[in-house]
C-alpha cells in the first residue's frame, strides 16, 4: 500500500483558530469536517492509500484540554470517518508546547519518523498534505513531496516568508486527492504502454 501523511486541523476539519475559546478543538462540538474531506479520505482508501494523520495539539500541555478529551475527539473523528467508508491507519499527536523541546512537535519530524519506521514507508515516494509552514518544513526535512492546502488559516504568502516552497498548492484536501489519484492513473497508463511497446519489439 502507498502511504500519505495528513495534518488534521485546517485539512480534515475546520481550523479552530479565531472562533474557539483557545484556538484549539477542545470539545467534540468544535470539530467540523471541511467540505469534501470525508469524500477525499474515502477516495484515498478506495485507491489503497494508507492514511496517517500527524497533528500538533499543544493545547494539552498548555492546560486548555486533557489527553482524555483529545482521545474523545479523536474517537469521534475516526467513527465518523469510518461511517463515511474510509479508514485512518493511525493518528499521531504531539501534545507538547514549543518550549518542551520534544522531538515530535512539527516542524520536527519525530512523529513522521515513527510512522515511517513502523510502516516501512519510503518518504521520497510519499506526500504530506498540510495547511501551515510547519507541515511543509517537516515534510521537506524528510524528502517528502509536500502539498499546501488553502483551507486552513495560513496563507501561501506566510509559508513563502519562511523561505519554504511547497511542491504543490491546492484549494483543499479533495482537490489535492483528485489531482494525486489522476497522477497515479496517468503514471499507471504510461507503464502499461511502455510494457506493450517493449513486447512489440
Amino acid at each position: 500500500m502507498k502511504a500519505i501523511f495528513l495534518d488534521r486541523d485546517g485539512v480534515i476539519n475546520k481550523d479552530p483558530g479565531g472562533w474557539t475559546k483557545y484556538n484549539y478543538v477542545t470539545e467534540t462540538k468544535d470539530f467540523h469536517f471541511l467540505p469534501g474531506s470525508l469524500e477525499a479520505l474515502k477516495l484515498l482508501c478506495q485507491n489503497r492509500y494508507r492514511i496517517i494523520i500527524v497533528s500538533n495539539q499543544g493545547g494539552v500541555a498548555k492546560g486548555y484540554f486533557t489527553k482524555e478529551k483529545l482521545a474523545e475527539i479523536n474517537s469521534m473523528m475516526l467513527d465518523k470517518i469510518g461511517a463515511a467508508g474510509a479508514r485512518i491507519e493511525e493518528v499521531f499527536y504531539c501534545v507538547h508546547k514549543d518550549d518542551d523541546n520534544c522531538d515530535c512537535r512539527k516542524p520536527k519530524t519525530g512523529m513522521l519518523e515513527r510512522a515511517i519506521e513502523k510502516y516501512s514507508i519510503d518518504p521520497r515516494q510519499t506526500y504530506f498534505i498540510g495547511d501551515s509552514f510547519v507541515d511543509v518544513e517537516a515534510g521537506k526535512r524528510l524528502g517528502m513531496r509536500t502539498i499546501f492546502v488553502l483551507s486552513g488559516k495560513a496563507t501561501l504568502q506566510e509559508v513563502r516568508k519562511k523561505g519554504l516552497k511547497p511542491d504543490y498548492v491546492f484549494r483543499d484536501l479533495l482537490e489535492s486527492v483528485k489531482w494525486l489519484l489522476g497522477r497515479d492513473k496517468r503514471k499507471a497508463e504510461r507503464a502499461v504502454r511502455r510494457k506493450k511497446e517493449g513486447k512489440g519489439k
